[in-house]
């Protein structure tokens, strides 16, 4: 049997810690992964189940990359429409490994199927909200309002990945808000889309 207490609230708050930090990564994949690496630097952050890896300096240069062609990619017409087809898939592994990494379980197996199921998992399932949302923008207003989708987006990966380092529990409700936040415009904008041959 693994050595696991479930029940104890230290382990409660690494999962929830390690899931939001995981959910933030559906905004933008890199975004939390190099914020985690820097927090580990800087001795904020512990890093479990072996993904020490993550603070090293080769990660940190290689995220600090990836994160500003990531972020910038986003601001520009159709490129953001590529980097949707790779998001999800790099959303859920990204999520599985910063979920991994909080996950204060003894037994590496479990760690890792608790990280991939709920980390991956809420990753997984953000990106896929965001990814219709850029849709929806793109559809009902040209893609002139993706930079302002984009720039939201951003701003909810860096504050929610802030939060789940520092206040995990406020951090459910901030990404929570974020997310309910992205369908609401979402949905508001699809009502009031009226098709230019309806208005013929």
């Amino acid at each position: 049997m693994p050595d696991v207490t479930l029940s104890t609230p230290m382990l409660i708050l690494s999962i929830v810690a390690g899931v939001c930090l995981a959910a933030s990564a559906g905004f933008r994949v890199f975004v939390p992964m190099l914020v985690a690496a820097l927090a580990a630097r800087a001795g904020v952050l512990p890093l479990n189940n072996g993904l020490d890896w993550l603070s090293s300096d080769t990660a940190v240069a290689m995220l600090s990359i990836a994160c500003i062609v990531e972020v910038a990619g986003f601001y520009v017409p159709w490129i953001d429409h590529a980097l949707d087809t790779v998001a999800v898939p790099g959303a859920v592994v990204a999520g599985s490994l910063l979920a991994t990494s909080q996950i204060g379980i003894s037994n590496p197996s479990l760690a890792w199927v608790v990280g991939i199921l709920a980390g991956g998992g809420s990753a997984g399932l953000i990106q896929l909200g965001t990814m219709f949302t850029r849709g929806v923008s793109l559809v009902t207003t040209g893609g002139i309002g993706n930079p302002i989708v984009a720039t939201a987006e951003t701003a909810m990966a860096f504050i929610a990945s802030l939060l789940a380092i520092f206040v995990p529990i406020l951090a459910v409700f901030v990404v929570i808000a974020g997310a309910i936040g992205l369908i609401a415009w979402r949905r508001r904008r699809a009502q009031n889309f009226v098709p230019r041959r309806a208005l013929a």
